[in-house]
């Protein structure tokens, strides 16, 4: 297979993948909003750390060879800054709707870039701080501080983006000692731990249409990472990677086909300024990649 078949392949499974997240978020806010989000997410992180344990067990070493880590108390708190992020973004999806928390979410590949000299030394052109500032603008607009009344909840997603991107950026410092294979086991088991640890005490009943969102979340949440990984062995990350906004574009359409979300003109407008910036600094960070 060619390198643009692969590339094709790994753009399509991105897309995939992004519309498998979006329909995730939207099953989690209406989830959410009927039960404590300590138990949904619980539930959740036993299905997919049981993914991982089976997937991990079908690899050769088994088990033990995934679980082998040189760094695992950063591995450990990987899984549990994922499982923070996680409960974060769900609540913003609740308070604020999917079409608002989205728009304000998509900044965290600029948050990446912002946070990649402190965390891990690396170089951050000066074109790339001003696409930063550029898409923080964005943000602004999307919160309209001064404008009215602010809500505070409107934080709640910026709080997620900044967790995600944090998140990320230890992906990359953990991949220098793990293998992908290990990293993905340790964080389907450490944020099981941790949310059983949690959840458990938030345990409440469930009608019988819930449990079967509940278990499509649960197999939909297995098989995106699924697909993100395979989107990743096939293709180049630089080259899949602007596709990951669609997410944006489907979890808006769903809020407002689902949920009666509106999409307001100034949300819309910093949305497009936010997704631009991150566009940019990814085709920036190529360049230097290729430099």
């Amino acid at each position: 297979m060619s390198s643009q078949q692969n590339t094709t392949l790994g753009i399509w499974l991105m897309i995939a993948t992004s519309f498998i997240f979006a329909m995730q978020d939207g099953i989690s806010r209406h989830l959410a909003g009927e039960y404590n989000v300590f138990m949904i997410i619980m539930i959740r992180y036993w299905f997919f750390a049981a993914f991982v344990i089976s997937f991990a067990a079908r690899k050769s070493g088994g088990i033990r060879n995934a679980a082998r880590s040189k760094v695992t108390p950063m591995q450990i708190f990987r899984g549990v800054l994922l499982t923070g992020e996680i409960l974060v973004a769900v609540t913003g999806f609740v308070l604020l709707g999917l079409v608002e928390a989205h728009a304000v979410f998509a900044v965290y590949p600029l948050l990446i870039a912002a946070l990649s000299g402190p965390v891990l030394g690396e170089k951050v052109g000066w074109r790339r701080w001003v696409a930063i500032g550029i898409g923080f603008v964005g943000v602004l607009i999307i919160l309209q501080p001064g404008f009215g009344v602010f809500q505070t909840e409107a934080l709640i997603p910026l709080l997620a983006a900044f967790m995600f991107a944090l998140y990320g950026l230890l992906n990359r410092w953990v991949a220098q000692y793990d293998t992908s294979a290990v990293s993905f086991f340790w964080t389907g088991v450490s944020g099981a731990v941790v949310m059983t640890c949690v959840g458990f005490w938030y345990w409440e009943p469930m009608v019988g249409i819930d449990w079967a969102w509940m278990a499509l979340l649960c197999v939909t949440s297995a098989g995106s990472h699924y697909l993100l990984i395979r989107a990743y062995e096939v293709a180049e990350a630089s080259a899949i990677q602007p596709f990951a906004y669609l997410q944006l574009v489907f979890a808006s359409a769903l809020g407002m086909m689902a949920f009666n979300e509106v999409l307001r003109p100034n949300v819309a407008a910093g949305a497009v300024i936010v997704v631009c910036a991150g566009l940019f600094t990814l085709c920036r960070a190529r360049v230097a990649e290729q430099g």
